[in-house]
């Protein structure tokens, strides 16, 4: 690994992480983006590629590895250096040279960088398990957490466990791919989009409140769930061919805890209006971000302008002469 000092280095290859590359290459910054998978697009890739996101401005609907890949292309333009299976563990400070740059400590080497953001949505994550009979035996065999492929549920009888946007979402996205879906969620509030929900009430797929999985069965394949009333103790058994699991994820900041970020809490950075941390030329955008003064949005459109944000401050970081404002992007000679 070369010494090459970059100007502006991206930890995460997130949507916003990748809009923060755009950003940076309009500003002529060096940029490099490291990724601790294998490919680029984060959680949209990693949990729910298949999954249509309505909330991009400009599409109607796109779906998430279509959403990964425009933002791939849009890059092409500025060519970023792009790392990818390598995580982050240390970051430090060395004002022994020329100027002062942030070395980015990862188990293959180093990264020098004037400025960095850090864009790695939740950090590292995990799905909330669910200890019932069953359930681990048939984990990948008919019970999963998330959706990478959408084959495995084409014309089948599905369960879907929980009560946020990623199950309304997988409800509405397999209305037309399933031959069956029935919904059930612990308590009578959901933590979905209402539109979502409204769409789904209109959709008439069974949506079972104050049930609970008590059992997945089966041979050699999931056959039957059993569920419970958590009100009455009711019992129903349900013929199922796959039962989905939406129930969250654990996430940590993992080794960011050691670089003398300030935190807002154990899962954000705090930030101040400019994305900048309390570190100098360390800045953060997305879901690990908390603005000062402001709650943590975790949207994927307030990725992209928390990354433009942060990216027009670290120009203004590595040189003070120049202007925060990048012009439009209509102006300027692409």
């Amino acid at each position: 690994m070369s010494d090459e000092i970059y100007d502006f280095t991206i930890i995460g290859a997130g949507p916003t992480g990748l809009f923060g590359a755009f950003y940076a290459g309009l500003r002529s910054l060096k940029t490099k983006v490291i990724e601790a998978l294998p490919e680029p697009g984060g959680q949209l890739a990693v949990l729910y590629p298949e999954k249509m996101i309505y909330d991009v401005p400009g599409h109607p609907h796109v779906m998430a590895r279509d959403l990964v890949k425009l933002l791939m292309e849009q890059n092409e333009r500025f060519d970023p250096d792009y790392v990818y299976n390598e995580s982050v563990e240390t970051l430090t400070r060395d004002e022994s040279g020329d100027e002062p740059v942030w070395v980015l400590g990862t188990p293959r080497g180093e990264h020098r960088t004037r400025a960095l953001l850090i864009s790695a949505g939740i950090g590292a994550f995990a799905p909330n398990k669910l200890d019932r009979p069953g359930v681990a035996k048939y984990e990948g065999n008919g019970v999963y957490y998330f959706v990478q492929d959408r084959r495995p549920f084409r014309h089948k009888r599905v369960l879907i466990v929980g009560g946020g946007d990623t199950a309304v979402d997988w409800c509405l996205n397999l209305r037309d791919w399933a031959d069956e879906i029935t919904l059930i969620h612990r308590r009578e509030q959901f933590r979905a989009h209402e539109s979502s929900l409204t769409e789904l009430r209109l959709a008439e797929i069974p949506m079972l409140t104050h049930w609970e999985l008590a059992e997945v069965s089966g041979n050699s394949v999931v056959e039957r769930a059993r569920i419970v009333q958590n009100q009455t103790d009711e019992t129903r058994d349900l013929d199922v061919d796959i039962v989905l699991l939406s129930l969250g994820f654990k996430a940590s900041l993992g080794p960011m805890l050691d670089w003398g970020l300030e935190l807002a809490d154990q899962r954000h950075i705090r930030v101040d209006g400019f994305m900048e941390t309390n570190l100098p030329g360390v800045f953060a955008a997305g879901d690990i971000a908390a603005v000062e003064g402001s709650e943590p949005l975790s949207l994927i459109v307030t990725g992209f302008g928390q990354a433009a944000i942060a990216a027009n401050a670290a120009v203004k970081h590595i040189s003070p002469e120049s202007k925060l404002f990048p012009g439009h992007s209509s102006d300027l000679r692409l």
